[in-house]
C-alpha cells in the first residue's frame, strides 16, 4: 500500500467520523420546536409534485438523507421499515417518506430503487436544490456538502440533521423522533395517535407507489 493511498484512506475515514460526530451532536439538541411549518413541495419518482397536504387521513413519517450515505441513512430507513412492520395493518394509516438532500446526484430512479430496498411503502422525494433547501428549512434540518481538498466535484459526503419527523393526518408537524429511537417506541406513539383518530382515510394519491 502506497503512503499516498494510506493517507487518502485515513482522510476519508476521518471525514466520515467527523460527519457522524456532528450528526450525533445535532441529534442531541433535543426534539424540534413546536410550531415548525413542516411544509414541502417536491417531486416523486414519477416526476409528480407532492406536498405535505397530499396524504389526507394519513400520518407522515419523514426523514432527510441521501442515497450515498454510508451509515446513518441506511440505519434510519431500516428503522422506518421496522416501524411499518410493527404497525401491522395500522401501517396503512401512515405514509413513510425519505427526502433527499442531495438532488445533484440522487436521480428519480436511484431514489426509487434505494427506498424500495428497505420497504416498497416508503416513497422517495427530491426536487431542485432550491425546493429541497426550502423543505429542509421548514423542518429546521441542516445539511451541507463536505468534500476533501482536491476531491472531484462529484465526490463528497453530505453532513445533515438526523432523526424522523411525524406529521398529523392533515399535514401538520407533531414531533421529531431522535436518531436511533427504537422502532417499537415510535410505532407505539403512532398507534396512540391513530387510536385517538379512528376514522379511516379516504381516497388519496399514492405518489410513488405506482409503476414499481
Amino acid at each position: 500500500m502506497s503512503r499516498g493511498f494510506a493517507v487518502a484512506v485515513c482522510g476519508a475515514l476521518l471525514l466520515l467520523f467527523l460527519i457522524a460526530q456532528r450528526a450525533a451532536a445535532d441529534d442531541g439538541a433535543g426534539d424540534a420546536p413546536a410550531g415548525l411549518p413542516a411544509r414541502y413541495l417536491l417531486m416523486d419518482a414519477n416526476g409528480r409534485a407532492v406536498s405535505n397536504e397530499d396524504f389526507p387521513g394519513r400520518l407522515q413519517l419523514i426523514t432527510f438523507g441521501y442515497t450515498f450515505c454510508p451509515d446513518v441513512c441506511p440505519t434510519t430507513l431500516a428503522e422506518m421499515a421496522a416501524v411499518l412492520g410493527e404497525l401491522g395493518s395500522d401501517a396503512e394509516r401512515l405514509q413513510a417518506i425519505f427526502i433527499s438532500v442531495d438532488p445533484e446526484r440522487d436521480t428519480a430512479s436511484m431514489l426509487r430503487s434505494y427506498v424500495s430496498f428497505f420497504d416498497p411503502r416508503i416513497i422517495g422525494l427530491s426536487g431542485s436544490p432550491a425546493l429541497v433547501r426550502r423543505a429542509a428549512d421548514h423542518f429546521a434540518v441542516r445539511y451541507e456538502q463536505v468534500r476533501e481538498p482536491g476531491a472531484p466535484a462529484d465526490q463528497y459526503a453530505v453532513d445533515h440533521s438526523v432523526g424522523m419527523f411525524l406529521l398529523s393526518a392533515d399535514g401538520r408537524y407533531l414531533r421529531r423522533f431522535a436518531y436511533a429511537t427504537p422502532a417499537a417506541e415510535i410505532a407505539a406513539r403512532i398507534r396512540e395517535i391513530i387510536g385517538a383518530s379512528p376514522q379511516r382515510p379516504g381516497q388519496q394519491r399514492q405518489p410513488a407507489a405506482t409503476g414499481r
